[in-house]
């Protein structure tokens, strides 16, 4: 399988849904920004690995598929359950390349700022995709 960009999901969204990942990314920037005065940078550090737009796009990717499913005469609910799961699944696997990146700047950033952020880059490509792969390879097994 290979990893390609699409721009046909663009046709698909309405211009309120863009509004909506538009609002809640800015709620959950807000809300980390709010925790990092709180509690400092440390603790709202931790909540910027919850991508700001996961919360819009789970709603959004189970309403389209209900929306097509219902288009082509077929009830969607469980398609769409289905479809938001398997986001959710993405962005988790993401969350352990965020977090591999995290650790390795945290480890060389004061003695090695610039190398810092091109080893973490490459800490947060090689487990993200190590992780999707192993995920893959244990859904075909099953």
């Amino acid at each position: 399988m290979l990893v390609r960009v699409s721009t046909s999901s663009l046709k698909d969204s309405r211009w309120y849904e863009y509004v909506v990942r538009f609002a809640l990314g800015g709620a959950a920037t807000m809300f980390t920004g709010v925790l990092s005065k709180w509690f400092g940078p440390e603790v709202g550090g931790l909540f910027l690995a919850l991508p700001a737009v996961f919360c819009a796009s789970a709603t959004l990717i189970s309403s389209h598929e209900k929306r097509r499913k219902r288009e082509a005469g077929v009830a969607g609910e469980r398609r769409g359950q289905q479809a938001a799961a398997l986001d959710a699944a993405g962005a988790a696997l993401g969350s352990l390349g965020m977090l591999a990146f995290a650790a390795t700047v945290y480890f060389l950033v004061e003695a090695h700022g610039a190398i810092a952020l091109v080893a973490a880059s490459s800490a947060w490509a090689l487990v993200a995709s190590a992780a999707w792969w192993i995920w893959l390879r244990a859904r075909l097994v099953r």
